[in-house]
């Protein structure tokens, strides 16, 4: 039965209705973020668009160690805030469409055999409304994570029709390495991609030798571009301020990232899975959990948290779906009763959107409240404006009084903890 629901082609599944049921439920799931404020770091994202996004500026960015690795979400911030304006309803929406644009190209991971269109369908369902990976949809400053998602999964799709289709099509050769040095230019997470094309060789059936040979370009480039990250530590505050360490204990956070990945449709996934000893499923089983291990380990050198945080679950998410579809699946064939499997899909989707808007919601809600009180605070002054305690920093503070208020920074007096001045006195102690 497994092997017929495989061999289904996509024409069975009436494409149009299945991409128009995506972009429904990422709508349902993630349209109430549109009304939410902007949020501390979203307005750093602002100001560096404005900083490096014109053409003039594309030298100083490239000598900035850290925000190259950050120049396509850079410049997408540029062109929106310059075509429509830093309108918080406007960049969420900018979000929203490239997690649509994300949940199509899972959709389209049904072209790699080793998955099929089934499995990517119901896959890209459940990615689309996944609270796991919230805030990389609903946090406008995540945006690099959105488009690291988006050239890195172009990037192997185009790998992977130069791999199933013989090696015979070297276009698609060329164009995985373009998608691929986008998603450097987008995120150093992008290093991941010669991995997983090694293994769609591995789901090819070809031998190492093999692979090891197409894929070194891939794995040149990903050296290549470490090796400038790690020449430019001394620049890069991520080496300084508690961000990265080699020496962190990734053994431990490697797991319990996955774990909390894991939790709770994708463990119910893996026990059902387990209880009907669905054979079939286990190479897809091993694919999805190699893909979060590979998309895992690059943050799980992060030291400020003893998980990965939410963002940086987005690409990992894939992995999660395609065991959740696998579940799914298995449920459905065991299930001769259809409205078990439509309570089944309402029920994931409630629980994610439900998660979405009430904690989430009010969590982003209260995560904006200080810097709205800065703002309005600000457009109210008259003068110089003395900050005496705000929880999200002095830089912080002065993009949201330039781009929130529209005046200028410098009328922002930094004096937190000293004695009072002559300015109006802010304070805001609020713990988002």
């Amino acid at each position: 039965m497994q092997s017929q629901v495989r061999a289904m082609s996509l024409r069975d599944l009436r494409p149009p209705l299945v991409v128009l049921l995506l972009v429904a439920l990422a709508v349902l799931a993630y349209g109430p973020t549109l009304t939410l404020p902007l949020v501390s770091d979203d307005y750093t994202q602002i100001w560096l668009g404005r900083r490096y996004g014109p053409a003039a500026a594309w030298g100083e960015l490239v000598r900035d160690p850290l925000y190259r690795s950050r120049a396509t979400s850079i410049w997408m911030t540029h062109w929106t805030e310059r075509l429509f304006g830093a309108n918080a309803s406007v960049l969420n929406s900018s979000s929203l469409a490239l997690h649509i644009v994300n949940t199509w190209l899972v959709l389209a991971l049904g072209a790699w055999r080793a998955v099929g269109w089934r499995v990517a369908a119901v896959a890209a369902a459940f990615f689309a409304v996944h609270e796991g990976h919230q805030e990389a949809v609903m946090w406008y400053a995540a945006l690099p994570e959105l488009l690291v998602f988006t050239f890195v999964l172009l990037a192997l799709l185009a790998w992977i029709r130069w791999v199933e289709g013989g090696a015979s099509r070297p276009g698609w050769y060329a164009a995985a390495l373009v998608f691929f040095v986008l998603a450097l230019i987008s995120k150093e997470s992008a290093v991941v991609l010669a991995p997983l094309a090694a293994l769609a060789c591995w789901t090819a059936g070809w031998r190492w030798k093999r692979t090891a040979a197409c894929v070194w370009p891939l794995a040149a480039l990903a050296l290549v571009y470490c090796a400038l990250v790690f020449v430019g530590r001394e620049q890069n505050q991520h080496f300084h301020d508690g961000t990265f360490s080699l020496a962190a204990p990734v053994w431990a956070t490697l797991p319990r990232s996955a774990l909390r990945l894991f939790w709770i449709w994708g463990l119910a996934s893996l026990a059902a899975l387990a209880i009907w000893r669905s054979r079939p499923s286990a190479r897809l089983i091993g694919l999805a959990g190699a893909w979060v291990a590979i998309t895992l380990l690059p943050y799980s050198f992060l030291t400020y948290m003893p998980r990965v945080p939410s963002r940086h679950l987005y690409l990992a998410s894939v992995g999660l779906a395609l065991v959740v579809a696998a579940g799914f699946l298995a449920a459905a064939e065991r299930w001769r009763r259809g409205w078990a499997v439509v309570a089944l899909a309402a029920l994931i989707v409630a629980h994610n959107c439900g998660y979405l808007w009430t904690r989430k919601r009010e969590q982003y809600m209260r995560r904006a409240a200080p810097v709205e009180s800065l703002i309005d605070f600000a457009r109210k002054a008259s003068g110089r404006i003395e900050v005496r305690c705000f929880v999200y920093g002095e830089n912080v503070a002065r993009h949201a009084v330039e781009i929130g208020a529209g005046k200028p920074p410098w009328l922002l007096v930094w004096n937190p903890g000293d004695g009072p001045g002559d300015e109006p006195a802010f304070c805001d102690e609020t713990q988002p």
